[in-house]
């Protein structure tokens, strides 16, 4: 291999995604720091610089290759020795290795590639780019997580959260990938949660970072950077924020924020019929709805519809929401309060025999409780006792 093969095979391992130029470097010189950056924080992890081998992990294999490539440069060793705090240039932590001992960089290209032929070094450009910083980020980083027990139930109540419709799961738009103590994410078919945000640091690239601690849904953990997070956001085209109500992403108050986007109405209505049971039990008896409209029209035909009880209606509360799914909210409050469904059967004004679905034997402050539930995220873990009329923390 000719010295011009190594130099466009330097550039080639180092070709990532290209950080923002800085004054007096060419973009060539900033994507050889970059990698050798990269080298740089895996020795930091793992207290040894990437070795070679069949049974090493394909991305340390790659930072070897190219470890061993920059310091054969004269020019790159020029660039990167004012920045080589650990010695690495110089043999620091393991010797170079021998030309023998250097694997074929087009079979580690192939592996990456997933194909058998990788007949071009550029290959490597067609390599998912976030596939390779998340590995020295936060794959090769990555640990068992020691409490991971303690926090296996933050997880499973995330998922139950996603399917009543509490939780939402949104991309992850351009200029809003803001991350805090407490998200939860999916990035690359995982779970993972923002368990701690450092305090700030400054980078071998001048950036002001973060480092923080990432606990998966498989039971790992990593302290990778919240820059790199936020790279694998825009790389992970399916990545997903699941927002929660924590989060502000419902709004039950009379007026939304403006950033909100409203998804409809909770309401609660009383019934008038002159039914004699539902008379008697006017003050308890009402129905709980959702409605993505304008609740007066919704009730506008009550007289003349069985879901009504074919009498006039009064809306008795409303809250308003936004952001969150309004068929699977109905369907959590309708859960919720079953064991108080009303049991009545009437007839349509055809005569035929209809058994409303959505009355309930609920006092409205424990509708209340359930929505300020709702909006907490803690609605969960109660349920409804109808012995008592009250929420109760569930068995």
């Amino acid at each position: 291999m000719s010295n011009a093969d190594l130099d466009d095979l330097a550039v080639e391992l180092a070709e990532f995604a290209p950080p923002e130029k800085k004054d007096g470097r060419s973009a060539r010189e900033e994507r050889i720091i970059a990698g050798f950056e990269d080298i740089q924080r895996f020795v930091a992890t793992h207290g040894r610089v990437p070795q070679h081998g069949e049974d090493r992990d394909i991305f340390e294999r790659l930072y070897a290759v190219r470890l061993d490539r920059l310091r054969a440069l004269p020019e790159c060793r020029s660039l990167l020795e004012p920045l080589d705090h650990q010695g690495l240039l110089a043999g620091g932590l393991a010797a170079a290795a021998s030309v023998e001992e250097i694997p074929d960089i087009d079979d580690l290209a192939a592996e990456l590639a997933d194909t058998g032929e990788a007949n071009d070094i550029t290959v490597l450009r067609h390599v998912r780019a976030s596939a390779e910083k998340r590995a020295a980020e936060e794959i090769a980083d990555r640990k068992p997580c020691k409490d991971f027990e303690t926090l296996r139930p933050l997880f499973e109540r995330v998922q139950t959260e996603i399917k009543t419709g509490m939780r939402q799961s949104q991309p992850i738009e351009a200029g809003r990938r803001a991350i805090e103590a407490g998200d939860f994410f999916v990035l690359d078919g995982l779970t993972l949660y923002v368990a701690e945000i450092g305090d700030p640091l400054k980078t071998t690239a001048g950036e002001v970072d973060r480092r923080l601690r990432v606990i998966y849904s498989n039971g790992t953990e990593s302290n990778l950077l919240l820059r790199s997070l936020q790279r694998a956001f825009y790389d992970d085209p399916a990545a997903r924020r699941l927002a929660s109500p924590q989060t502000g992403q419902l709004s039950f108050s009379g007026e939304l924020e403006s950033d909100d986007v409203e998804s409809g109405t909770i309401y609660v209505l009383r019934s008038l019929s002159d039914h004699p049971y539902v008379a008697q039990h006017r003050e308890l008896i009402h129905k709980i709805g959702v409605t993505g409209g304008k609740v007066e029209s919704r009730i506008a035909n009550a007289e003349n519809e069985a879901t009504y009880l074919l009498a006039k209606v009064e809306v008795i509360a409303t809250y308003k929401l936004a952001g969150i799914n309004r068929t699977r909210l109905e369907n959590l409050l309708h859960r919720l309060f079953a064991p108080a469904r009303l049991n009545i059967t009437i007839h349509d004004r055809f005569g035929h025999p209809v058994r409303p679905e959505e009355w309930f034997l609920v006092p409205l402050f424990a509708i209340d409780e359930a929505v300020e539930r709702i909006k907490d995220g803690s609605i969960t873990d109660y349920v409804y006792d109808p012995e008592t009329a009250r929420l109760t923390p569930a068995p």
